[in-house]
């Protein structure tokens, strides 16, 4: 008779509904996935005013434009490392293992962000935090699939239920160490943030075994006789990229461009090799064609739509008048305004594309909508552009993040779920991976906007990148019966 784990059953499935009416091992992942969205978010809802803040003021006093490409390019690292954290998921070590290795160095890097002074803290709190929370991130939704079967009624709940803890700790996050860091200093916020990972790793610690076996397993193990060949690779790519800091061809001013040209060339790869591919049909491979369109504005939509940690971030410094009855409202708790928003509407939208059901809007309209409704997020900005220092009410921007909000429940979440649709069935994580490197090239590119807002007028500023994105939407609106057909049946 077979066992469990030689069926790949989860052993929660069906028999474990002691949380909230869910498997118990869901508030395991629930917890870790909160507290690396608080380390994450907390630390990020600082870092942008660590970097350009003068000495006496707690900062380093790097340039603007310089500390924004930083931003920038940490953003789009982050994603680019999802890819790294699903192949060694893959072919190494099997995504339960990827994700608790993933929250150690998670761990590490805000530590040394709290403890290691100046530039050389900084460069290695980010490299360790975007290598680590991109193998979180890559592996922690699967593990969650792995709870239920397919058929399981409670799979959709759960799910919403695993998100609330990503916005939840997004939301106190920079709360927290934004409260420290105006109280005692910068480190103590990177340090809270570094707390709030080590007890995400203690508590997914000791409830780890519970999960099923299916979450350990490898699905494609790479050959022994390959790990040193495959490791050899991998060091002689660090050496390249050290070498090349040494020489001074990677620098900060540059490292932005550097990530997104690595972006671009990593997404062509994805697509010649899936597009080439002779088990690819030709019904699948028109579904790739249509996913082009939908990758470039995706891109587009979170080049503006990051600038939540660089653009805004600034903007929330000078030009917003944060007093609140006579005490002033730390920078970083700007960040904390869009979960609110995503845990109240998230369940609106779902709400209302299941009572739509299948007249709802087709995927190329929802990502034309999302893309031009975030660049009339930006044309929000022009009453209040060019204003004197702290002139814009504090409700004016709660208004304007709650239509970045609306356009990121427009196209986030469907354009996960429209690349696990479109994917040819022996690239299914490719795609995926594809969706995410539109995220990590649109973070990546917000860095470089982001140096052209310190250097333009606000009103030309907002007004352009505003314009451009609404073009785009009604560009894709416009072929987006094109880009249906091609999708053969899929909407």
């Amino acid at each position: 008779m077979s066992t469990r784990s030689e069926l790949n059953v989860p052993q929660t499935v069906g028999e474990d509904h002691s949380f909230f009416g869910q498997p118990r091992s869901l508030a395991n992942l629930f917890g870790v996935e909160m507290w690396e969205r608080f380390s994450f978010y907390g630390m990020q809802g600082i870092l942008l005013i660590y970097l350009y803040y003068s000495a006496a003021e707690g900062g380093l006093g790097i340039e603007q434009a310089t500390a924004a490409g930083i931003v920038g390019a940490y953003g789009g690292s982050v994603y680019l490392s999802t890819i790294l954290g699903a192949w060694v998921a893959d072919r190494l070590l099997g995504s339960e293992r990827v994700l608790f290795y993933s929250a150690i160095v998670i761990m590490l890097g805000h530590i040394a962000l709290a403890l290691i002074p100046g530039i050389p803290g900084v460069a290695v709190g980010l490299i360790l935090v975007a290598v680590g929370s991109g193998g979180l991130k890559a592996n922690a939704t699967s593990i969650v699939g792995t709870l239920y079967t397919p058929e399981d009624p409670r799979r959709d709940a759960g799910f919403s239920l695993f998100y609330l803890g990503i916005n939840l700790g997004a939301f106190f996050g920079p709360i927290l160490t934004g409260w420290l860091q105006t109280s005692l200093g910068f480190h103590y916020g990177f340090g809270l943030a570094a707390v709030g990972m080590a007890a995400g790793l203690i508590q997914y610690s000791l409830g780890r075994k519970r999960l099923p076996d299916v979450a350990r397993q490898v699905p494609d193990p790479l050959p022994r006789s390959r790990w040193l060949g495959m490791g050899l690779i991998a060091l002689a790519g660090i050496v390249v990229i050290v070498v090349l800091v040494l020489v001074g061809l990677i620098t900060a001013d540059n490292l932005v461009n550097i990530v997104i040209g690595v972006t671009i060339v990593a997404t062509i790869v994805y697509f010649v090799v899936i597009l080439s591919n002779r088990h690819v049909t030709g019904v699948e491979r028109k579904r790739v064609y249509a996913f082009i369109p939908l990758f470039i504005a995706s891109a587009a939509f979170w080049s503006l739509y990051q600038q939540q940690f660089t653009v805004v971030t600034i903007y929330s410094d000078e030009r917003l008048n944060r007093d609140l009855f006579g005490w002033e409202m730390p920078v970083s708790w700007v960040q904390s305004i869009n979960p609110i928003f995503i845990i109240v509407l998230s369940g609106v939208f779902a709400a209302i594309w299941t009572k739509w059901g299948t007249k709802q809007p087709s995927t190329p309209i929802k990502f034309a909508l999302g893309t031009a409704v975030m660049g009339s997020a930006f044309l929000l900005f022009l009453p209040f552009a060019g204003g004197p220092a702290n002139s814009t009410p504090i409700l004016a921007m709660v208004g304007i993040l709650f239509v970045f909000t609306v356009a990121e429940l427009l196209l986030s979440p469907v354009g996960l779920s429209i690349a696990t649709k479109l994917a040819p069935s022996v690239f299914k994580t490719q795609m995926i991976a594809l969706f995410f490197l539109s995220i990590a090239l649109g973070s990546a590119v917000s860095g470089v906007l982001a140096e052209w807002y310190v250097t333009v007028p606000e009103t030309l500023y907002f007004g352009v990148l505003g314009g451009i994105a609404i073009v785009l939407g009604i560009m894709l609106a416009l072929i987006a019966k094109p880009v249906l057909r091609l999708m053969g049946g899929v909407r």
